[in-house]
Order: structure tokens, then sequence, then C-alpha cells
């Protein structure tokens, strides 16, 4: 649209008469066009990991340490690897504990939780101070943002970091952490003659991806596993890729 040019008894585009006053105008000249000021939004570190569930924030802590460490996009971070690891272990540790009972055991597990919420927070400021308004940058952490849409997305696929043996007839999987994830579905079956897998029967469901027991197996067979992440807009991710694992 061509603009409009200023003339004796004109409006503005908002149909106000002109004023020899006004700012901006030159009489001769154009109207000037009104500015639509667009607001850039400044993207947040959710900070919500302070009140969520034990084992959610053992998730997140979990996240940001296998995603924000080694990203290059985060080259110094206020919190070293190491005293994360070690802190969210010790909640781990004390998480177990409180679980037999007793008022000694929740203080700690308590002391033990809001360390490593201290730890998180700074993180999470780092990361905040950092992520340049990047969306992609500021996942990458391991941390999740303050959501501008409130409609759910697919989950992330997890993948199988290893597997260990526990109990006689027992296997432990650990998983990566998949952001927004309510709960980690796991699958497995016996490999037979020839190296092909048997039917797939369900494990169930466990919230923890770090540590997901596998029980009932049998000794000195071979099995393959599967998960898959439970939650997001289409309520399951894709399944991780198989891994093999004897059960001793």
């Amino acid at each position: 649209m061509p603009p409009t040019k200023a003339t004796w008894g004109g409006t503005d585009s908002q149909g106000n008469p002109l004023r020899w006053d006004q700012p901006g105008l030159v009489w001769g000249g154009d109207i000037p066009e009104p500015k639509n000021k667009r607001k850039t939004m400044q993207l947040r570190v959710n900070l919500g990991f302070a009140n969520a569930p034990d084992h959610t924030l053992e998730e997140i802590a979990g996240a940001v340490s296998e995603n924000l460490y080694g990203d290059a996009a985060y080259p110094t971070p206020p919190v070293t690897q190491a005293a994360l690891d070690a802190s969210l272990t010790a909640f781990t540790n004390a998480i177990a504990v409180q679980a037999q009972g007793g008022t000694a055991a929740t203080a700690d597990k308590h002391n033990k939780r809001e360390a490593l919420i201290g730890l998180l927070r700074q993180l999470a400021g780092y990361v905040q101070e950092t992520h340049g308004n990047d969306m992609a940058v500021l996942l990458s952490s391991g941390f999740e943002a303050v959501s501008t849409n409130r409609a759910s997305s697919p989950l992330a696929k997890p993948r199988i970091k290893d597997i260990l043996n526990g109990n006689s007839g027992q296997l432990i999987l650990r998983g990566t952490p998949v952001a927004n994830a309510r709960c980690f579905e796991v699958r497995y079956a016996a490999i037979g003659a020839g190296g092909a897998p048997g039917p797939w029967q369900s494990a169930g469901l466990i919230t923890n991806s770090r540590s997901m027991p596998i029980n009932g197996l049998t000794p000195g067979t071979m099995y393959v596993f599967q998960i898959r992440a439970v939650g997001g807009s289409t309520g399951y991710s894709d399944w991780s890729d198989a891994v093999q694992h004897m059960s001793l």
C-alpha cells in the first residue's frame, strides 16, 4: 500500500485528525505509519526440578550430567561433572535407605536432595546466561525450558547405555533420561537357537531410567532388551535399539 500524503484536514491511520505538532509528521510529506513493536520472548530454564518428585529429580540431574558436559555451547560450567554425579549418587543411595523407614534416613535423604538441587540451580543459572535465547542450545544442556506452548510433543527415543548383572537371574538396565517422560516401559526376549529372539515379554513400567531391574531371568540365557518412554503427544516414544546381555 502506497504511503498516505499529509493534507489539510487529513487524518492518521486511526482516523484521528492530524495536528501541526504531531511527532514525525512533515507537511507535504508522507503520514508516518504506526510502528508495531514485537516483543522477543526470552526463553527461560525450567526450575521446576526443585519441587519435582525424587525420581523425576534424578532423571533431570542425569540428563544434565549426560548432555551439558562436553557441549561446546557450555564451556565453563560452575559445577564439575564429578561433583554433580557424586551428589546424584548420594541422593539415589539415600532414597534407597529412606525406603526402609526411619527419621534419620528421611532427614539424610532430604539433605542429599537439597544439596543436589543447589548444584542444579547453579547450573541452571549458567545455562540461562549462556543459551543466547536459542531453544536448541537451551535443551542441549539437559535442562527443560519453561513452556511457551501447553501442547505436548512427541518424546525422544531413549537409549540403553549399559546392562549390569545383579543377583542371580537379575539384570539391571541403565537407560538415557528423556525429558517429559512419565516413566519407561521395558520389554525383553530370550535368544534361542540360531540367534533368533523368542516372543517379547513386558517387564512393566519403571520410573527411573538410571536403574531398571529385570528379575526372574534364567541364568546362562542370552536376552535382548528394548525400552521406550511413556508420555508426550503420542503416548510412547519409539523403542530403543535392541541390546543383548546374558543373565548369570
